[in-house]
């Protein structure tokens, strides 16, 4: 039955293969749980933080949601669509959502409604079946240069963060001596040299290996349990804390930001669905991928339940080709990985003792590995690249990910109309164009 279920004869699989993949997936991706804490409630020693309308949010709940959430969309996942995808809250949106949080710019149900939003335009896209409007929406580069700006920008965090450089009075190297910098170069080491060696699950292996090393340094602090169980107070305040009047005072920047995540999220959903169908070969003779809408459908559910327990966007996440790559091919090994997700909820205290110094050069890799994308860029006409070269250096140099998004966007279009390339613009693209324009003058 359980053969049957999963069809792993029909696609040249065994439950052995499938549970390797299934852990090994888990493994490359579970860096997650260590990072979104500190994404959201920021790298300091603080178990939590207060916004600006006073919720309380700590990261142990975040991380225990962050598990929960992620095992769970990843069973539905293995479920419905039976394939060997997992899925968790993706680098990039966090970072950028959290730390608008923490700045006190915005408050986190302000985040949190957003995500709604996007999720519930996700949502009726892929039900609609209006998802090549979207594909075709968006040039390629501009696409691209998406991928890029935030690889940019989660380096940019990574070496803050660590202290490895310094930002205040211009650019220059951190303080070496320190031993939460030592460390934090210690960790980049430990993951580069395992990275060039294919070692599965690098960064996870570098995550570890660098707290460990911080608790003689002093860096790392032990727990005082190993197992947990979640604390309902704390749980309960992510839970529907959507921020909708926020969202009202200022529409058009709100439409821009639900602009923002929609897109990165499709995308890069989008992405990992190509990469895991030709590692599968499931792509049909004109590169699409089959019954597309099922784990489209999955991502989107996730995202809303997601924006309703206090996660950030969740996504289909580019390392399931990892787990493909030892054999994966059906949902069984996105019930493997789901499950591992969920045990996790009682080990938060393990996650929660990583120091930012290991965290923060996880995302230096994470940064570096979107910022491959770049040699996917097309140069040959300078119109199709002016518009992700803006995009590209306003993120990098200014840490302004939002308005370097709308600016390459708005560049992109500009351009295409000045030099005589204004039918290659796609008509809903000029509409978008109303809100972003209205974003820079609100």
């Amino acid at each position: 039955m359980k053969k049957d279920f999963f069809k792993l004869e029909e696609r040249g699989t065994n439950v052995r293969r499938e549970i390797l993949a299934g852990v090994t997936t888990f493994l490359t991706m579970a860096y997650v749980l260590a990072v979104q804490p500190a994404a959201i409630a920021g790298f300091g020693p603080d178990p939590s933080i207060v916004d600006i309308n006073g919720l309380v949010i700590s990261k142990s709940a975040l991380l225990v949601m962050c598990a929960l959430v992620s095992g769970l969309i990843t069973l539905f996942m293995g479920l419905y669509a039976n394939l060997p995808l997992a899925l968790s809250t993706a680098m990039g949106s966090n970072f950028i959502l959290g730390g608008l949080v923490n700045s006190g710019v915005v408050s986190f149900g302000w985040a949190m409604a957003l995500l709604l939003c996007s999720g519930l335009i996700f949502i009726l896209i892929t039900v609609l079946g209006i998802r090549k409007v979207v594909v075709n929406m968006l040039p390629k580069n501009l696409k691209i240069a998406i991928v890029v700006a935030v690889g940019f920008f989660i380096a940019y965090l990574g070496f803050k963060n660590t202290g490895l450089a310094t930002f205040n009075g211009g650019l220059a190297l951190g303080e070496f001596s320190q031993p939460a910098v030592l460390l934090a170069l210690i960790a980049l080491v430990i993951m580069g040299a395992l990275t060039a060696l294919k070692v599965r699950g690098a960064i996870l292996i570098g995550i570890i290996a660098a707290t460990i090393i911080g608790i003689p340094m002093g860096v790392t602090t032990l727990p005082s349990s190993v197992v947990s169980l979640p604390d309902a107070s704390e749980v309960g305040n992510l839970v529907f804390s959507y921020d909708f009047k926020s969202i009202l005072a200022d529409i058009p920047g709100a439409l821009v930001w639900i602009f923002i995540l929609f897109v990165s999220d499709f995308f890069a959903t989008f992405g990992a669905l190509q990469a895991v169908g030709a590692q599968c070969d499931m792509l049909d003779e004109n590169g699409n991928f089959p019954q597309i809408e099922k784990p489209f459908l999955v991502d989107a559910v996730g995202t809303v339940v997601g924006s309703a327990t206090g996660c950030t966007t969740i996504s289909t996440f580019i390392e399931s080709t990892v787990g493909v790559g030892v054999g994966g091919r059906t949902g069984l090994t996105a019930i493997v990985c789901g499950l591992l997700f969920l045990v996790c909820i009682f080990f938060a205290p393990l996650f929660l003792m990583i120091p930012y110094a290991a965290s923060g050069a996880a995302l230096i890799f994470v940064g570096f590995s979107m910022l491959s994308s770049i040699t996917k860029l097309d140069f040959s006409d300078f119109r199709d690249c002016f518009g992700p070269f803006v995009m590209i250096m306003f993120g990098a140099f200014t840490g302004d990910i939002a308005s370097a998004i709308c600016l390459g966007t708005l560049a992109d279009v500009l351009v295409k109309v000045l030099t005589g390339k204004a039918k290659q613009v796609h008509p809903v693209l000029y509409v978008l164009c109303i809100p972003l324009i209205l974003y820079f003058i609100l």
